[in-house]
C-alpha cells in the first residue's frame, strides 16, 4: 500500500488491543507518512490513532515551519497532539508525557491501536522510563545558565565548574553539547545534586503496555537532500507569514516555541537583517544540524528500537511494505518478543 493509496482509502475496522506502536527518527525521515500508510494495515486490528510525539508540532500556531501532518491526513486518520497547544502556553515533557498516556487510554478503550510518532527522543524516554524528580529550577538560575552560556567563553565555562564539580557527568559532555551542559549546570546549581543522580531516580507514570518501537535511519545524504526540500517547499507554503504572525504576538522570548528550528532565521528576513535567499540555505543548514543531534541521540539512547533504514523515499515505502509492517503485524498477533 502506497503512501498516495493510503490517504486515499481511509476505511477501518473495529477491534481491541493493547498494543502500541511508536515510531521515532529525525526530521525529515518519513515518520508521518509511514504512520499514515501504516494505519490502513492497521484495519484489521481495528484501526489507527496517531498521536503526536514531536515537542513543537503540539503548537497550533506552528503549522508550516514543524511539518505537521496536513489537513488532508488528518481527515482521513484521527490525529491526536498535534496543534493542541498555543505557543503562549509552554509544554513541558511532563505534561506531554501525562497527555499522550490520556489518549493511548483513550484509544485503546475505543478499540484503536495508538501510534505515536516523532523525533523528541526526550519525550519517548519520558514515556518509556519515567522522569526524573528533578526540584523546578528557580528562574534566577535558569536566566544565569543561559546568559553565560551566551558570552564570548560560551559554555566552556560552564562545562568547567562542572568539571570541577561533578567530572563524571562533564566526562561524557563536549563544548558543542549547549542545552545538555546548560541543564547539568543549572540543575547542580540550583539543588546542589548531579543530574544524573537525580536521572537515576525516574518515576512515574509511564507507559505499562507493550509497545512496538520503530526507528527510521536514513541515509545522510539522502536524508540532507529531503530536509533541504522541505524547507524551499515551507517557503511556498508561506513560512514567511506564518513567523510574521508569530512575531506580531510578542511572545516572551524564553517560551519552547521560539525555539522551532527555522524561526531565527525566517524572523531576521521580516526584520530585514538577512535575505530571503540567505535565510534558506542558514534554515536548511540549522535544519541538518538539529537531524544530526536526533540521529546521535537515537543511536546512543535508543539501543532496543528496530531499526529500519533507507536510502531513497522509494525505498523507505518498500521498507514499510517489507519490513516494517510484517514486525509490526507479528507484534500485535503475538506481542514483544
Amino acid at each position: 500500500m502506497r503512501f498516495e493509496a493510503a490517504l486515499a482509502d481511509c476505511t477501518g475496522t473495529t477491534g481491541m488491543t493493547e498494543g502500541t506502536i511508536l515510531i521515532a527518527g529525525p526530521t525529515a525521515s518519513g515518520k508521518s507518512q509511514l504512520a499514515l500508510a501504516l494505519a490502513r494495515h492497521l484495519d484489521e486490528f481495528g484501526g489507527a490513532r496517531i498521536i503526536n510525539a514531536d515537542s513543537m508540532q503540539v503548537y497550533s500556531e506552528l503549522q508550516i515551519i514543524t511539518a505537521r501532518p496536513s489537513r488532508e491526513a488528518e481527515a482521513c486518520v484521527p490525529h491526536r497532539l498535534y496543534g493542541t497547544l498555543s505557543v503562549r502556553d509552554a509544554c513541558s515533557v511532563g505534561r506531554w508525557r501525562d497527555l499522550v498516556l490520556a489518549e493511548i487510554t483513550a484509544a485503546h478503550h475505543d478499540g484503536a491501536i495508538p501510534v505515536l510518532v516523532g523525533g523528541t527522543g526526550l519525550y519517548f524516554r519520558a514515556l518509556l522510563k519515567g522522569i526524573a524528580p528533578v526540584p523546578e529550577i528557580p528562574a534566577n538560575v535558569r536566566s544565569e545558565a543561559r546568559q553565560r552560556a551566551s558570552e564570548e567563553q560560551g559554555t566552556a565555562g560552564l562545562l568547567a565548574e562542572l568539571a570541577a564539580a561533578d567530572p563524571e557527568t562533564a566526562v561524557g559532555l563536549s563544548p558543542g553539547d549547549t542545552q545538555r551542559i546548560v541543564r547539568a549546570w543549572e540543575v547542580l546549581e540550583a539543588t546542589g545534586t548531579p543530574l544524573r543522580v537525580w536521572q537515576e531516580h525516574k518515576v512515574g507514570p509511564k507507559l505499562e503496555t507493550p509497545a512496538a518501537k520503530v526507528l527510521l535511519e536514513p541515509e545522510r545524504t539522502a536524508l540532507n537532500a529531503a530536509i533541504n526540500s522541505r524547507v524551499v517547499g515551507m517557503v511556498a507554503a508561506g513560512v514567511l507569514e506564518e513567523v510574521a504572525a508569530l512575531d506580531a504576538m510578542e511572545l516572551d522570548p524564553s517560551l519552547p516555541a521560539l525555539r522551532a528550528v527555522g524561526v531565527q532565521e525566517f524572523r531576521a528576513v521580516l526584520r530585514g537583517g538577512t535575505a530571503l535567499a540567505e535565510a534558506v540555505p542558514r534554515a536548511q543548514q540549522a535544519t541538518r544540524r538539529y537531524a544530526k543531534r536526533q540521529r546521535t541521540w537515537f543511536r546512543t539512547q535508543a539501543a532496543d528500537w528496530a531499526r529500519f533504514p533507507w536510502a531513497t523515499p522509494a525505498q523507505h515505502m518498500e521498507s514499510f511494505e517489507r519490513e516494517v509492517f510484517p514486525f509490526i503485524r507479528e507484534f500485535l498477533l503475538t506481542g514483544p518478543t
